[in-house]
């Protein structure tokens, strides 16, 4: 290979690294997604051996892209491993609870609804509750906790507990 044809080739590799530079991180904000963490949790035992659950998080939306919330739902991932779905707690069943049982302390932050936005590049802070057929000791015992939020259009983020809050 002659000296011309190495600095074509040269030419050309930079060509292509500079597209594909474009093409992955210059359109990253293009990208709907959702990052957060888990503030607090908040757990409330019910005397048929089920528990009530509370949850405050934050999300941050990097993105370029609105996020409207087409539906929220938490996952407790067990000490044994499985993961169990929890039954959300409506926004008005929430207020009353944090009405009458003030051994859960202050309500924090809103209860997060379906069509909550999240602007680009906005944080939202938000709890949510659900209902697990575990008693408060084996909900206390958990791996993790997961709040999975499905955007109007699709898209799924997810927010782990896992590390926050743990002892």
């Amino acid at each position: 290979m002659n000296k011309r044809s190495a600095l074509f080739l040269m030419m050309g590799l930079a060509v292509v690294a500079v597209f594909l530079y474009f093409v992955l991180f210059a359109t990253e904000g293009a990208h709907l997604r959702i990052e957060g963490k888990i503030l607090k949790v908040r757990v409330f035992p019910q005397p048929d051996k089920a528990s009530l659950v509370f949850v405050d998080f934050r999300a941050v939306n990097p993105s370029n892209v609105l996020f409207v919330v087409g539906s929220a739902k938490l996952f407790l991932i067990t000490a044994a491993g499985e993961t169990q779905e929890g039954t959300t707690i409506s926004k008005p069943e929430v207020d009353t609870i944090f009405q009458y049982q003030k051994l859960l302390g202050p309500k924090y932050n809103g209860v997060l609804s379906l069509q909550d936005r999240i602007a680009a590049h906005a944080t939202l802070d938000r709890m949510m509750g659900a209902r697990f057929e575990l008693p408060e000791d084996e909900v206390e015992r958990r791996k993790n906790l997961r709040i999975r939020l499905e955007d109007v259009d699709g898209a799924v983020a997810e927010i782990d507990e896992t590390g926050v809050g743990r002892k």
